[in-house]
Formats: structure tokens, sequence, C-alpha cells
């Protein structure tokens, strides 16, 4: 990968809110140049989208996550794909991925409350053709999520340092 995509995915990825022209600033290049390298990551479904990591705890607002271990059975000529995609497609289902282990696969759900995911496994999930067992797991709380600690106790004590 050459290494201004790489720099410019790398910042993307620390504060997707960063313009081109702060990029190009950032890394003293043209911003017409950081614009076509994005432009392009995009169209290439590099950068598949922008997010925003919100700590709904705080807004007292009602979201339950869970992680589901899920025991599945492949599918001839497409493995695990097939019965992934039929998973993936669900709403509920934030992220989802293959993996080495007892399970097969590991999928991240959101719902309003831990009846609505119950609901989701016993209903939805547990009767894809091909599931074969599903093991559960309630997330109490977050502490750090993609990179970023929730609710940092510990206050800077660094020294301020002035030009």
């Amino acid at each position: 990968m050459e290494q201004l995509t790489k720099q410019i995915l790398e910042l993307l990825e620390d504060d997707a809110k960063l313009t081109a022209k702060e990029i190009a600033v950032m890394l003293d290049v043209d911003e017409a140049g950081v614009k076509s390298v994005i432009k392009e990551l995009e169209s290439k479904k590099v950068i598949l989208k922008y997010l925003t990591l919100v700590n709904y705890e705080k807004l007292g607002a009602e979201k339950i996550s869970a992680l589901i271990e899920v025991r599945i059975t492949p599918q001839r000529e497409v493995g695990f794909d097939g019965v992934a995609e039929r998973i993936y497609r669900f709403p509920q289902v934030r992220s989802m991925h293959l993996m080495s282990g007892t399970y097969d696969l590991v999928v991240f759900v959101e719902g309003r409350n831990m009846q609505e995911i119950a609901h989701f496994v016993s209903t939805k999930l547990s009767t894809v053709e091909g599931v074969i067992s599903t093991n559960t797991h309630f997330v109490l709380k977050a502490y750090k999520q993609d990179g970023v600690i929730m609710e940092d106790q510990e206050e800077d004590r660094r020294l301020m340092v002035s030009p």
C-alpha cells in the first residue's frame, strides 16, 4: 500500500471528522491529492463507512449488547459463507466474524432489552438452517470500544508545553 494512502487511512481511522484540508496540512501534501485518494478508497470500498462512537450509557438509553457464539455446519461449495450471510442480514446483528476454536462465528447484536435479544436468538438465529448451537453472553459494561476508553477516570497529569 502506498505510504500516503496508509497515512490517510490511519488518520481517518483515528478521527473520521478530519477534513481533506486538515489531513493535507498534517501530512504536508496537496489537498486535492488527499481528496483524490479518499474518493478512490471510497469507490474501491476500502473505506466502507464513517462511524460515530456513542456512549449510550451516559444518555441513560435502553440499549443492550450481547456476544453470541454460534456453531454451524458448513454447506457444500460455499462453506461457512452461506449460513453466515443469512445471519449477518438480520438488523439486530452489528458485527460478525468467522473464528477458530469451539464456535465458528461470533455475532455481536443489539436490542432494547435482554428479552428482545433472547427472542432474536430463539426465534431467528437458532432457526437458521445450519445453526447447531449458540452461546449468548450479555455485555454488562463497556470499558473500551474501538480503541476508545469509554469513561476515563484518570485526569491528565502531564505538564502543558508551550512554544
